[in-house]
Parts: C-alpha cells; structure tokens; sequence
C-alpha cells in the first residue's frame, strides 16, 4: 500500500472514482518513523494537542462570545500554542456544542490545515470525530469539528486502572479497523496518542483529529503507516499496563525504567492477556524482536488487524448474577396447617394423647368442669351489661377527657433540625466554572453575598451550554437530608434546582452516578427542595439546570443567570 510522505493533501483535484487524497509514491523504508510520539504536552478536551514546531505567527486575538460566521460562538479556550487556539463553541444554529481550530490565515500551516480538513470531512468515517467545516473569513482559517459531551479520553481511563482485557480488544481492534480504512485512502493521523482516542457511553472508540491534528503542528513522517502502527500499539501497551512504553513520562503515565528497554506487557504486571502482550509488542518498534519470536512484526494497521482476526475472540467478563432465595413454602402448602414446623433432619415426636376419662369419677369432674364454665359466663355477662349501662349515662366532659388522655399519650413527631455545613467546593460538570471563590457566601448566615452563575444569552434551560452548575456541600458526617431551602437573587420565569447525594467534594462519577434526593422549581426568591425518600449522606450537591431572566444591575447585563444568598440543609 502507498504511504503518503505528509499528513495532509488537498484535495481540490480529487474527482470521480478517484481515492479522497492523490496516492503517493511506494516508500522505499518503512521501519522507525521520524517523529515518534514521546511529547508530554495536554491536548485539549475535544481538540488536539502538543507541539512539535513553533510557527511565525501569533494566534489571533479571540476572546468567549466572538462569532465566526456569525453562528458559532466561541465559549472556552481549551488550547492555545503555536500560533493557533483551539475552542470550545455553540453552533447557534442547530444548537448544539462544536469544537473550532482558529488560526490566522497568513500562518505558515494554514493552507495544509485546510487540506487536511477537508479530506478528512471526505471520508465520512463514523470511527473519527466528524470535520463539520473548513472556512477562511476575514483573515482567519478555522475548522470546526464534532463535540462529544459523552466521550471520555483514554487518558482519563487509564488515570483510574489499566483496562480490563476485553475493553483492551476492544479499543485496538476498533481503532485498528479505523486507521487501516483511513489509510486505504491515504490519510495518516501521525498523532495518534491516548489524548486522541475516545470511548462513548455506549463502548464505543472515536478518534479524533485524523490529519488535522499533525498538519496544525506541522508534523510529518516518511513512513505514516509504520508511525501509526506503532501509535496504536503504544496505546494498547498502555491500556494493558497503566505504564507508557518508552523512558519519559506521558499522558498522565510513568515511563518504563531506564536502560532497561522495550519488556512486554505481562512482564511489567501480572495476569495480563498472553496473546494481547504479543500484539502490543509486534506493533511497537522493538529492534526488529517481538513477544513471541514466531510471530513476525505488523508493520501497517491492515497487518495489525490480520493479526487481531487470527487472535482467539476475548468475551466480555461474565455479569455477576445473585441467585434468588430459595421459595419457601407456606405451612398451608406443606400440609402441616396448625402444627409446628419441623426442621430438616429432626426427628418429629409423636405426642400420645391421654387416656379418656372413663370412669365414674371421670364423668363427675367432667360435670362439675361444665357447671363452674356456665357459671363464669353468666357473671361476666352480667358485669359487661352494668359497664355497659354506666357508660351511656356518663356525660360528654369524661368522654372528652378521656380522648384528650389517649391523645397525650401518641408519639410525639420528630423535631427539624438544621444541619451544619463544613465546608463546600464548586461542581463544575463541563467547561469552565462560574464564581469558585464565591462559594462560601451561600452559607456565611449573610443574605447579601451570594455565589453567581455566570450571563447567558438564551435560557431559561442552561443546555446545551451547560448540563448544569452547582455546589457540593460537606455536613461533616453521614447525616438523614428531609429538605433544603435556598435563598435566591434574581425572580422571574423559573428556577429549577435538584438536590443529589455525592461521595466527596470531588464527585468520582458525573451526576447520572449520584442518588438523587429532589428537585423542585421557582419563580421568586425562595426555593424549598424536599427530599422524595430519606437519604442519609455526607455530601450534598445542589444542582440547578434551569435560571431566570435577570436584567441589568451592577454586577453584569442582563440576562439568563442566578446567583444564591443562603442555603440551609435540615434532617
């Protein structure tokens, strides 16, 4: 298969039946690329990242609210180096979140930029996140791209444990599968790094930033497809192991040691799948040696997914399954209606009844037994009447007393008690915060200091903007929430606001993997959340997704915002 020499090549003479980008000729070496990935720089949260080569030309001055063709809307800047600024926008349009690369139209890459996104939006490969637009306007170049607010990094995986063995096969077949389609029509990514590779909440694996992300930091190789093979393999290296398969740390993981070179996976932990530590190691540039000396080296994705086909198919993990209890049947159904149970493997004793009362002495008692009951139940009989007959002539004053005494003696309800907060910490779910320092005034016992969220331009729903802004409260131990009441500045349209139980501070899961305890809406200053069933946490995140329309006063214009003065928690 023909390598292209670069990341990116136009694709303004491509026509026909003819592949998205020209083929270029068949490279004479394809052992070690050039520019190995070993840089340790962040890529943004749905961009890309590192840098390889400064550029001559400063990034453009772009700031949150500047629109590019007047549609998107640019929010958070998630990168900015080496010439260009990568943002976080709202296509006003379709309303919906979007990624944007910015750069000045006279930068030394803008046009291979440009090149590499557009055939990169040719492909149209679901496996990669989409080039939605390619545009230069007004000086400026800029590709806007798919924002995926359910995607999680690899690198944010890894940050909690090596990969389970099933999700490892997985990830390299799915993004094997992808680069060998990407280069059938001649399109390398070059950086290809945990940074750039995407898990959705439904399991599968994007990637992100094919081309576009090497042609923005100018980075090429005359052997893309041996770069990216060996890409994919340090990815898989890294899921099985935690651990970075060179000397430098990067991406969140250590390195291997030093001087002791390139050791397969299941020699740097325990347990780990034989046959996917023999593929790590054939993917990855080793000297020429392998895992397994019978199993030559993939030198192409097309090679590395051959070698995944021939693999044995790794199920998933088998789901825990609770067996139900045992059905026990009733006494009725075990014919032993109004005798005690026996227990398995006792022994039941049979009671022998007593003899009969058959003599003449027998029979008196049994006559005697039968007087003395007939007497006791015409004596009762006659003291029930005469309690009967007191009690219709006792007055309406006893009656009342007495109800009035069985009243006193009910159980009295539960006090309310206020729960003390210790301390608090902003949630901020996606993109930048709102008032972190602020934090504190919601519970200082001053109604006139207040958290603010920030302005926004269209509500009263925060999405898609925001899934939501909030505070998470610390009452200092496990303590039963019945209901919380927040003190609000601005009235107007409606405020809605949802109480969950978390585990710290900083929550370890988003808020589909908290307990939610309430919610309730507001048009005025006050708002009273009431728990739905008792819940009994430490800590509380309150949790607003909806505010009003405020207008202008001395803190900003007007607007979609809210801002809380005091919240109180009682149990």
């Amino acid at each position: 298969m023909a390598e292209r020499s670069t990341a990116a090549v136009d694709v303004a003479d491509n026509s026909g039946d003819e592949p998205l980008t020209a083929q270029a000729d068949q490279s004479t070496a394809d052992g070690v690329a050039k520019n190995r990935e070993r840089d340790t720089d962040s890529d943004e949260a749905q961009g890309s990242g590192g840098a390889e080569r400064p550029g001559k030309t400063s990034a453009p001055e772009l700031h949150s609210g500047h629109k590019l063709a007047r549609r998107y809307r640019l929010e958070d800047c998630v990168t900015r180096l080496d010439g260009f600024s990568s943002w976080r926008a709202v296509d006003e349009k379709l309303r919906r979140a979007v990624g944007v690369h910015v750069l000045p139209a006279d930068h030394t890459r803008a046009r291979s930029v440009l090149a590499a996104a557009r055939s990169s939006a040719l492909l149209g490969d679901p496996r990669f996140v989409q080039v939605l637009d390619a545009v230069e306007e007004n000086d400026l170049v800029y590709v806007v791209h798919e924002w995926l607010p359910d995607a999680t990094e690899l690198t944010t995986l890894l940050a909690s444990g090596p990969l389970e063995p099933h999700d490892a096969y997985q990830m390299v077949s799915q993004i094997a599968s992808a680069m060998a389609a990407a280069h059938r029509e001649g399109l390398a990514h070059l950086r290809l790094n945990p940074n750039a590779v995407l898990r959705t909440s439904t399991g599968q694996w994007r990637i992100r930033g094919l081309a576009v992300n090497a042609a923005l930091r100018g980075v090429s190789s005359d052997t893309p497809q041996r770069t990216d093979t060996e890409a994919i393999g340090a990815l898989l290296y890294a899921a099985l192991t935690q651990r970075w398969p060179y000397e430098n740390d990067a991406y969140g993981l250590s390195g291997l040691p030093k001087a002791v070179g390139l050791i397969a996976p299941d020699q740097v932990r325990a347990g780990i799948h034989r046959g996917l530590s023999e593929l790590a190691m054939r993917a990855l540039v080793n000297d020429g040696a392998t895992a397994s000396r019978h199993e030559s080296a993939c030198a192409t994705p097309e090679d590395l997914v051959k070698a995944i086909g021939e693999m044995p198919r790794i199920r998933p993990p088998e789901p825990a399954f609770t067996a139900p209890p045992e059905y026990q049947r009733t006494t009725y159904q075990q014919g032993s209606y109004g005798r005690p149970s026996v227990h398995p493997g006792a022994t039941q004793t049979v009671r022998t009844p007593p003899p009969p009362l058959q003599s003449r002495t027998g029979k008196a008692l049994k006559w005697a037994v039968s007087a003395l009951l007939i007497a006791a139940l015409g004596l009762g009989s006659w003291q029930l009447a005469d309690a009967l007959m007191d009690q219709n002539n006792s007055d309406d004053t006893n009656q009342t007393q007495t109800t009035d005494g069985d009243d006193n003696n009910s159980a009295a309800p539960k006090p309310v008690q206020q729960l003390k907060i210790t301390g608090s910490q902003e949630y901020v779910a996606s993109g930048s915060a709102q008032a972190p320092e602020d934090v504190g005034n919601t519970y200082d016992g001053d109604s006139s200091t207040f958290w603010r969220t920030k302005n926004y331009t269209e509500g009263p729903p925060l999405a898609p903007y925001k899934p939501g802004v909030g505070i998470v409260y610390d009452l200092g131990s496990a303590q039963d929430i019945s209901a919380a009441s927040i003190g609000l500045r601005y009235a107007g349209d409606h405020t809605t606001a949802k109480l969950y139980a978390t585990d710290s501070l900083s929550p370890s899961t988003g808020i589909s993997g908290m307990k939610e305890i309430g919610t309730a809406d507001a048009s005025g200053t006050s708002l009273t959340v009431k728990a739905s069933k008792a819940v009994k946490t430490q800590y509380v995140l309150l949790w607003i997704t909806a505010v009003p329309y405020a207008p202008t006063d001395g803190y900003s214009g007007a607007g979609y915002r809210q801002a809380i003065t005091d919240v109180k928690f009682t149990g």
